[in-house]
């Protein structure tokens, strides 16, 4: 199994509020994770990498190879608890960092199950040479009118009130998590992102850069070069497996 990530800042701000780790754990299985933070240039960036690393620590700490599907999933439920309380806890002691919070999109493989969370709208996809899956559903007013009926998914993508998130890490006492599993094949390749790169690329395009760009290694670059050459307003980050 192979890992790679990259993050930008994209063409219009200064700093970068996303943040994203991955770790490989025990011989084969594997953790990564990716952020976006809000909150303000003070903030944001704290809310981001505090939830990664915190997520990630909690992860670290309760795994063990050969889990079973309910112990991945009181482990993954457990940690973004933890990491909200850190944000939230944070936010209280320092003024200046008041309502910060963080998307979080997360996989861990077992025994080639991998195991999705997410809060926000920064999304999990599985991809192979039969297509593309959107594994993770955002948190956001467009994804419950797009499921309402009232908007479609073109509509969606230009819809004023589209980055209002209905669910984020770190902005109340508590949060709750979403989270799916997928059988993985040799070959699967995961993408997780944050909306910086969708809202540039539309499924296919991420599929046929992931699937069929001649490097797996160059992937990240090649898909945030894409979103940057689109204008990218906002950060950008990629984090690809590959199985």
């Amino acid at each position: 199994m192979e890992v790679w990530g990259l993050t930008d800042p994209g063409l219009v701000r200064t700093q970068n509020q996303d943040y994203y780790l991955f770790q490989k754990l025990g011989t084969h299985d594997l953790l990564a994770v990716v952020c976006d933070g809000m909150g303000g240039a003070r903030s944001g960036n704290v809310a981001s990498r505090l939830a990664a690393e915190v997520f990630a620590k909690e992860v670290r700490k309760g795994y063990r190879a050969g889990m079973t599907r309910d112990q991945a999933d009181y482990l993954l439920r457990t940690a973004i608890t933890i990491a909200n309380t850190s944000v939230y806890e944070t936010a209280q002691l320092n003024p200046d960092m008041s309502g910060m919070g963080t998307t979080l999109v997360a996989v861990l493989v077992v025994d080639m199950q991998a195991y999705f969370a997410n809060v926000g709208d920064s999304r999990g996809y599985l991809m192979n040479r039969l297509g593309i899956q959107r594994v993770t559903l955002d948190h956001s007013l467009v994804e419950l009118m797009v499921q309402r009926g009232e908007l479609t998914s073109e509509q969606a993508k230009t819809y004023p009130g589209k980055n209002y998130i209905t669910r984020a890490v770190g902005t109340e006492q508590s949060v709750e998590s979403d989270l799916y599993i997928s059988v993985l094949r040799p070959g699967d390749c995961i993408l997780l992102c944050s909306d910086g790169l969708t809202n540039h690329l539309a499924d296919q395009e991420l599929l046929f850069e992931v699937i069929h760009g001649v490097n797996k290694q160059d992937c990240c670059q090649r898909l945030i070069g894409i979103a940057k050459d689109r204008g990218a307003p906002d950060n950008v980050t990629a984090v690809l497996v590959v199985c």
